[in-house]
């Protein structure tokens, strides 16, 4: 994978397009950090891609949550029990 800065993006569009054709995948950065990932999806299965890509962030961000769950403690089954019967009884009251 190649890593492009935003200046060789905006210069050097084309070839940098040519090269995700090539190896399938780029990175841009923005101050030396990767900031755009580009993939070529030239073979029609764009609507696959986005669901794979959509889930993968999805646990991704699970995953952050659960990272901080641990660092802060997890719920005891006592504040469990007492946030779903807040919810319900918030329910009911609408």
């Amino acid at each position: 994978m190649n890593f492009y800065s935003m200046a060789d993006f905006h210069n050097e569009t084309e070839h940098i397009f040519a090269d995700v054709k090539n190896r399938g995948e780029a990175v841009i950065t923005n101050d030396g950090k990767p900031a755009v990932l580009m993939m070529d999806i030239s073979d029609g299965n764009f609507d696959d891609v986005m669901r794979v890509i959509r889930q993968a962030r999805a646990m991704l961000a699970f995953q952050g949550m659960r990272n901080i769950a641990a660092t802060h403690g997890y719920m005891s089954e006592e504040d469990i029990e007492a946030e779903i019967n807040a919810s319900r009884v918030e329910r009911r009251q609408r």
